[in-house]
C-alpha cells in the first residue's frame, strides 16, 4: 500500500463517524467479522488474507472503504485479544442490539463468507465450536430480522 493510501485510510478510520458514507453499515460488518476472528484469539496471516478477500468482495470498487473496513476489524480484534473492554460475547450482544434497532442490517449478514474464516482455526476444536455457534446465531438473527423487515414492508 502506498504512503498516501495508508495515510488516507488512517485518517478515515479516525474520523469514520463523520467522513465515511454509511459508516454504521461498515461498523456492523466490522463487528461481525471481528467476532469470528476474535473467537480465534489471534489474527494471523490466514485471517488477514481472508479478511482482505471478503472486504474486496463487499466493496469491489472502493479501496478506501476496503482499507477502513480492514482497519476497523483489526481495532475490534485487538480489543478482544488484549481483553481491553471487549470480548466476543459483548460483540455478539452489540450485534443483536444493532439488529433490533436496524433490522435492515440483517441483509448484510453473509454466513458463507464468514465460514471461510473457520479455515484459519482448523485443528483448534474449541475455536471451531465458538465460530460455528457465532454463525448459527447470525443465521437465526438474519432469519428473524428479515421476517421483521418483510412484515414491516407488507403492512
Amino acid at each position: 500500500m502506498n504512503i498516501f493510501r495508508h495515510l488516507k485510510a488512517r485518517f478515515l478510520v479516525f474520523f469514520r463517524d463523520l467522513l465515511v458514507y454509511h459508516n454504521s453499515s461498515l461498523e456492523f460488518r466490522a463487528k461481525i467479522l471481528a467476532a469470528m476472528i476474535g473467537a480465534n484469539r489471534d489474527m494471523d496471516e490466514c485471517e488477514l488474507e481472508i479478511l482482505q478477500e471478503i472486504a474486496k468482495e463487499i466493496y469491489p470498487d472502493d479501496e478506501a472503504r476496503v482499507d477502513v473496513l480492514i482497519r476497523t476489524v483489526k481495532e475490534y480484534v485487538d480489543k478482544i485479544i488484549m481483553k481491553n473492554d471487549l470480548d466476543v460475547n459483548d460483540l455478539i450482544k452489540n450485534i443483536d442490539s444493532i439488529l433490533k434497532a436496524e433490522p435492515r442490517f440483517a441483509q448484510k449478514i453473509n454466513t458463507k463468507r464468514l465460514s471461510r474464516l473457520m479455515k484459519c482455526s482448523e485443528g483448534d476444536e474449541e475455536t471451531q465450536i465458538i465460530q460455528r455457534r457465532i454463525i448459527e446465531f447470525l443465521e437465526r438473527e438474519k432469519e428473524e430480522f428479515e421476517k421483521t423487515l418483510y412484515r414491516n414492508k407488507s403492512s
